[in-house]
This record gives C-alpha cells, structure tokens and sequence, in this order.
C-alpha cells in the first residue's frame, strides 16, 4: 500500500508553515485525546515507575534519530492546502541530502499550482518545525529509491549500515509519520521483529493483478525484510535502524493489505516490508556521498 496525503482550508493569510503545523497539531491532539481515552485503568501515570526501553539506551538514542527524520511532500502556494504530506524520510551522507521511497513522491509536479517538493521538519526541543524545499538528485526506480536535495543548512544525519548483517529473529525499531496528515507531523516509533527474509514478489492471485512492475519482480526479484510490526500508510520511507547503534537497515516501503485499504487503517495485517540498505548505500556512493 502507498502513502497518502492530506487536505483541509486554510484560513486567509495564514503562512505554510503555520498551515502545516497549526493543522496536524488538531489531529494530533485528537490522537492524542483518542489515545487518552483508550489507555488501561492500570496504565502507568506520573510518577509511577516506568517501562523497561526496547534496549538500555534507547530512549536516548532515538532523541538523535528522531531530529533525522523528515516529513517528505509538495508546496504549492496556489493550492489548499498549501502542503502536502505524503510520506516519511531521513537525512543521510551530508546532511542535505533525504532519503525516501521513490513512489512518496507525485508522478509529476503541478505546474499550474508552483508545486515544487519539500520537506517537513518536526517541532523537536531545541529546534522549531520549517519547511525546506527540495529537488531530486538521484533515484533507483527497481528498488523504490529516491536521494533529494534540500535547501538550507546540514541537518544530522543517519548513518547507513550494513544491511547484510541482518538476521531473521533479530529485533528493529523504525519512525516515521503514519497516518500523518491527520495524527500530525510528530515522530512515532514502532518496534520491529525481521520474520523473514523474502523475494520482493508476492505471487498474485488473479491476472489482471500483474501489472508490469509486478511482472518485472517476478522475473528479477530481490530480497527484502518482512517485518512483524504495524506501518501505516505514511510510513513509507522511514528508516529500519538498529536501536543499539541507531544505524539504518532497512527502508520502509509497503505494508500487507489483505482486502483494501480501508482495512489498513482499522484492521492493519502486522504485516510490513523493507527494501535492504545495501541499495541505498549504492545510491548515495552513485551520487558520491558517504553513507
């Protein structure tokens, strides 16, 4: 399944960052009270001890993660809304460069609207939320791959592992922004257990499913991580790292819908996948990057 984008109205005058920010922080509000409202009786509250980290050290770690982890969509000062989150992604080699899935972004750019790519930088202690425009600078289409090029100043970078080392029955974390037009532009991280290492092609049951991208994996296919943990459509693109070093393994890219896609958002299947980092590693040393 694909990631998707948002919508609403925009009050007059109100600048795109505002827009952006003011309007996820309704929905995340409204996750948040949902959340609330959902918790156990015997749920921990303030000043009770707390729970144990996925591994000593995380939490901290994943305070570092998390200033590399970008929301990644389109501005288009004539359009309403003017952004559009479509996905997630992570900075990587130089700190100018994000790293996404190829099919997060549109096919093309509205012309008509000045549609140009960008990227969403949450609200983090210590740094404000902003918008950077981007442009592509190198992608990899047969392994869903996309390097862009952002504006402005180097932001912290992750560092892509070695995603050979990775073994069935070990444990990951990744974050992104699922669901994020409507939750907000907030880092949520997810645990991930690697259940098997598979070809990338799910046989299809039914001919009118083989579509030519389809057909091309069934003849040239590759392995990818299939993962127990729960994506959304939004978490395209985030970062599968190691939550001891923080290294990049793997990049999110589909999740298992059963039926339709409905049925991803109120009954997920636990069921994601994720293209190994050797191909992103190639792709940043074709652009002449340090992974």
């Amino acid at each position: 399944d694909r990631a998707g984008g948002g919508a609403g109205s925009p009050p007059a005058g109100a600048s795109p960052l505002r827009l952006l920010l003011g309007g996820l922080l309704v929905g995340g509000l409204l996750g948040a009270l949902l959340l609330g409202a959902l918790l156990p009786a015997g749920a921990a509250r303030a000043g009770e001890p707390a729970g144990e980290p996925l591994v000593p050290g995380f939490p901290g770690l994943l305070e570092r993660v998390k200033a590399s982890v970008v929301g990644v969509g389109t501005v288009a000062p004539l359009r309403t809304p003017r952004e559009q989150l479509r996905g997630t992604g992570f900075v990587v080699g130089d700190g100018r460069h994000v790293a996404t899935n190829l099919h997060v972004l549109p096919e093309a750019l509205d012309a008509e609207q000045q549609e140009s790519l960008a990227v969403f930088l949450p609200a983090l202690p210590g740094r404000p939320g902003g918008v950077r425009l981007a442009r592509r600078e190198a992608a990899d289409p047969h392994h869903d791959l996309v390097l862009l090029r952002i504006t402005d100043a180097p932001l912290p970078a992750l560092r892509v592992g070695d995603s050979d080392r990775v073994r069935e029955g070990e444990l990951y974390a990744f974050t992104g922004f699922p669901i994020g037009a409507v939750l907000g532009l907030y880092p949520v991280t997810h645990r991930a257990l690697i259940s098997a290492i598979t070809p990338v092609a799910i046989p299809q049951g039914r001919a009118k499913d083989l579509t030519p991208g389809a057909i091309r994996r069934l003849r040239d296919p590759y392995p990818v991580f299939q993962l127990d943990g729960t994506a959304y459509p939004g978490n395209s693109g985030s970062p599968l790292y190691d939550p001891r070093s923080g290294e990049v393994v793997g990049i999110l890219n589909k999740i298992f819908v059963a039926a339709n896609r409905e049925l991803a958002l109120s009954r997920p299947a636990g069921i994601a996948f994720a293209i190994p980092a050797r191909h992103l590693r190639a792709l940043l040393e074709r652009a002449g990057l340090e992974p």
